[in-house]
């Protein structure tokens, strides 16, 4: 299903025009207009899903498969060293536009750092509660 007021829907089954790289049956895959380096792409389905809660798993498969083949034409064809896949889901998290899709950032030798973070420390104990919270909830 789409929706007639998301941009990404739009952008995604070629009503509003954009930079493509590839296209298939379910998805769509455009350079980004505001990119965190040259080449940072977008994976966009044709169909509307929130994030990645409602995407169904087949389409997710799909999705980060087309991911990681665009990736990899970034190192050959952009000479980039290796590429960041980042994924988005709720405000808090990052997520400024409410259609799935995944940014795929072609990332290279003596670049800016991105996607990083300083690990934390957890106990034993706390570890075996969080988990158990999450599975709970599965």
């Amino acid at each position: 299903m789409r929706q007639d007021d998301c941009i990404f829907c739009k952008i995604a089954n070629g009503e509003i025009p954009a930079t493509e790289i590839c296209e298939n049956e379910g998805f769509r895959v455009i350079l980004d207009l505001g990119p965190a380096s040259k080449g940072h792409a977008l994976v966009l389905p044709k169909e509307h899903y929130r994030d990645i809660t409602e995407l169904p798993e087949k389409a997710a498969g799909e999705a980060f498969s087309l991911a990681g083949k665009v990736g990899k034409a970034m190192k050959q064809g952009l000479g980039a060293a290796g590429f960041n896949i980042v994924q988005n889901n709720g405000t808090a998290a990052g997520q400024t536009v409410f259609h799935f899709h995944i940014h795929v950032i072609p990332r290279y030798e003596g670049g800016p750092e991105m996607v990083a973070w300083t690990p934390g420390k957890a106990e034993a104990e706390e570890l075996k509660a969080t988990a158990e919270s999450i599975r709970k909830a599965l």
